[in-house]
């Protein structure tokens, strides 16, 4: 089992005659995701690939095909415009790849989705990964098995690192989401592990964070009250210098505020346990899984 996409996907690939749509639609189809539609503005009638129908909107689209999930490929400057026609179109999930895209864009973005029920993952993420059942976005397949540790991270190249250690150890993972490293992001840390604890499937979850902001002292919270299912964490940016960002808009400390010391205090107080290295991730849950 997974959550948010599996073989039951129906998806639209927003931008999918540009460059990185092209690309990353290809991979997709090659991994198995069911794409029904793309959806290029003066486009419409055609298909990609032979294989895939183009349309003008995501309106029509949707009302062609069905569709439950979209993934936006379009440049930072356009991003707000083609997210809120996907919103308003009725998809039930929509993933923001782009990265760039301003604050108060997103700030809207996310607002409408909240008003029209509908959920985002991102922007500035590589997607989300069930392995054996769907990709939606720009992660690379080799490195993900299907399995039993349900992976939510900021960061996407840890994302893959992880889940290679995962994938080696046999344990595998259930559905792995990068939710964005921006200071605003649709979908949390805690809206990903309420349908981890949730998933009949996934017995162990891995929470990859980063310095900067409160999100993971607000998830080892919400820990703390609602997961009972072992919690393995890691944090990035151990060695930054204090006021210096690392790589994601949100990643930067203020005093002795969102620093990984901090957060590793309020993680393992809720009861997860904190790696100081990637590899040690899947030997800390075979442990916790045994106990």
């Amino acid at each position: 089992m997974a959550i948010l996409i599996g073989k039951e996907s129906r998806v639209i690939v927003q931008n999918i005659t540009g460059r990185e749509g092209s690309f990353h639609a290809k991979q997709m189809l090659s991994y198995g995701t069911h794409i029904v539609a793309g959806v290029n503005p003066g486009k419409g009638g055609t298909k990609f690939l032979d294989q895939v129908p183009v349309y003008d909107t995501m309106q029509e689209a949707l009302r062609e095909t069905g569709a439950n999930t979209s993934i936006g490929f379009v440049p930072a400057a356009f991003a707000k415009d083609a997210a809120l026609e996907a919103v308003e179109s009725g998809v039930a999930l929509t993933v923001l790849i782009t990265e760039h895209i301003p604050p108060f864009d997103t700030w809207k973005i996310v607002n409408y989705a909240l008003r029209k029920g509908v959920r985002v993952i991102g922007p500035n993420c590589p997607g989300l990964i069930s392995p054996g059942e769907a990709k939606v976005g720009i992660m690379p397949s080799s490195v993900f098995s299907p399995g039993k540790v349900g992976v939510v991270s900021r960061s996407g190249t840890l994302t893959y690192e992880v889940a290679f250690q995962l994938t080696k150890s046999g344990l595998g993972e259930s559905t792995v989401v990068g939710i964005g490293g921006d200071p605003i992001v649709g979908t949390g840390f805690i809206e990903i592990l309420e349908l981890f604890e949730k998933d009949i499937e996934t017995e162990a979850i891995v929470l990859i964070g980063e310095i900067g902001g409160d999100a993971e002292e607000k998830a080892a919270e919400y820990i703390r009250r609602n997961v009972r299912k072992p919690v393995v964490a890691y944090i990035a940016g151990r060695t930054a210098p204090p006021g210096k960002r690392m790589g994601h808009a949100g990643a930067i400390v203020s005093g002795s505020e969102g620093t990984a010391e901090a957060k590793t205090r309020a993680l393992e107080s809720a009861g997860a346990k904190v790696a100081q290295t990637p590899d040690q991730i899947p030997k800390m849950i075979e442990y916790s899984l045994r106990h």
